[in-house]
């Protein structure tokens, strides 16, 4: 088992530039690979737009809608709740039995609702909250980025920002497209669909978002009518969302809906798939082959779906939630950390053996501190967020600090990982930022072809791209990228299994 006190002290003077002879070296150089790199400031961007309340609501709206459409409306926005309290609140055009039956039942589902807090805790949170508590962003709410997708086959990248706008970068394009929509609120994920140009998955407060950016058009900034609005009551926040490896299907989460939602974006349906238990669904990651998928819960349990028969495995655990988790190129092995634990767990799937029994523990990420010529530097702690290369050879953790504490910042810990013949996990080194900032958020470049590219979102709203140079000692990273076969089609629709 690999510990952070295996690793070479941390330098504290500059930002690590790149990976060379196995070592992290860091200095105050521009980068060295040129890819944009937008900075961003919380200054200039707009404060985060508040969703209306009830009342300032009904003021504005239009009076002269029937009741039929102002319930559809509120069906649609808040589910039963919205229904029975738009019923309660029109007791004047509805039947008076109706009116007394919509009040009790509105009463009976609220006093359901607090007593289904008591037993999941994240209920009683606000929309924002929940977005912050579960995203795999790090300060989420405080952060200028609020998300950030590589294309999986071009250099090209989209930033969600704090102001609800999404801007998309190109490699040698001076063209920075901004998309904004009225339903865009509280981004906490965007995906690329795969073998696809131009499809964008954005996951809101309120819905999902499917955006059609045409990749040839010189518009800076895209009309609204290009994204599908796709959502379903009870079905938000939405705080994590995953394509298929063939871009067949797209899957989104909530932490408040214990179903996870299944979507055919062509024909704008879902189907959801639902357990009972974990009170919510707050991540999702598809293993590259597409055999596999996983979705973590508010809960101390995690579910592993396998995508032929859309049958699951259930994997308590034994504190917290599951936080992160993320797949080797073949698909064979889940990485995944657990709230309030300071550890890294390893499952392996075979076809032959019919899956891992137990977890293994294969990282311990304690706090370290290491003595370096400005003082003593202390790292380690939960686990944010994990990010494996397509190659399967170097594994970036973002830790989370002591925001009370300098000498205890966040920092990103690189690993060396080797699958064959046995899993096994090498220290590398930490990725620091620049005097005063720290990491909020990773994502791997999914076709660098000399090693590994690493992309940080910075604290102080920078983005940069560090490179791990290496000679690959397993298969191209184009090659890891492209399923064997399709296991997630659109069989789903014909299998509903419970």
């Amino acid at each position: 088992m690999c510990s952070l006190s295996l690793f070479p002290s941390p330098l504290t003077s500059g930002a690590t530039l790149y990976e060379h002879n196995n070592e992290l070296l860091q200095g105050h150089n521009k980068q060295l690979y040129d890819l944009p790199s937008p900075e961003f400031s919380r200054d200039v961007l707009k404060g985060h737009s508040r969703p209306e309340s009830s009342s300032s609501k009904s003021a504005f709206l239009d009076h002269t809608d029937t009741l039929w459409m102002r319930s559809a409306g509120a069906w649609r926005d808040a589910g039963l709740h919205g229904l029975l309290d738009e019923i309660t609140n029109s007791a004047e055009e509805v039947p008076r039995w109706l009116a007394v039956s919509s009040g009790c039942l509105l009463a009976l589902l609220r006093w359901a609702s607090s007593f289904h807090g008591s037993l999941f805790p994240h209920l009683t949170l606000s929309g924002d909250e929940m977005v912050a508590e579960f995203s795999q962003m790090l300060d989420w709410s405080d952060s200028a980025i609020r998300s950030f997708a590589w294309h999986a086959h071009t250099d090209k990248f989209a930033v969600a920002l704090q102001d609800d706008s999404i801007k998309i970068y190109k490699s040698n394009s001076s063209l920075s497209p901004t998309l904004k929509h009225r339903c865009q609120r509280s981004v906490c994920d965007l995906q690329w669909k795969p073998l696809c140009g131009s499809v964008l998955a954005v996951a809101c407060q309120s819905c999902l978002l499917i955006w059609h950016v045409d990749p040839t058009s010189l518009s800076t900034r895209p009309s609204s009518g290009c994204a599908q609005v796709l959502s379903h009551p009870g079905h938000s926040p939405i705080t994590s969302i995953s394509w298929s490896p063939t871009g067949s299907l797209l899957v989104s989460a909530s932490p408040v809906d214990t179903a996870m939602m299944v979507w055919d974006v062509a024909a704008e349906g879902c189907v959801p798939l639902q357990r009972v238990g974990g009170g919510g669904v707050t991540y999702l990651s598809w293993s590259p082959d597409g055999s596999r998928l996983l979705a973590a819960t508010p809960s101390a349990l995690f579910r592993v779906w396998e995508t032929r028969m859309w049958t699951c495995e259930r994997w308590p655990c034994v504190k917290g939630s599951c936080q992160s988790g993320c797949w080797s190129p073949d698909g064979s092995c889940l990485l995944f950390s657990i709230q309030g634990e300071r550890l890294i767990y390893a499952l392996t799937f075979s076809d032959l053996t019919g899956g891992p029994k137990a977890a293994t523990v294969v990282a311990d990420l304690s706090e370290t501190s290491f003595t370096g010529p400005d003082g003593d530097i202390t790292v380690g702690g939960e686990v944010r967020s994990l990010a494996w290369d397509p190659r399967g050879e170097r594994l970036a953790v973002l830790l989370k600090g002591d925001s009370q504490a300098v000498s205890h910042p966040s920092v990103i810990a690189v690993f060396k990982t080797r699958s064959s013949p046995v899993f096994e996990l090498l220290p590398c080194g930490f990725v620091m930022g620049e005097d005063g900032t720290e990491p909020r958020f990773m994502q791997f470049h999914p076709h660098f072809q000399h090693g590994a590219l690493l992309t940080v979102c910075w604290s102080d709203g920078r983005i940069s791209h560090v490179p791990f140079y290496f000679s690959s000692a397993g298969p191209s990273a184009g090659a890891s990228q492209q399923p064997s076969t399709d296991h997630s089609t659109n069989k789903l629709y014909t299998h509903r299994t419970s």
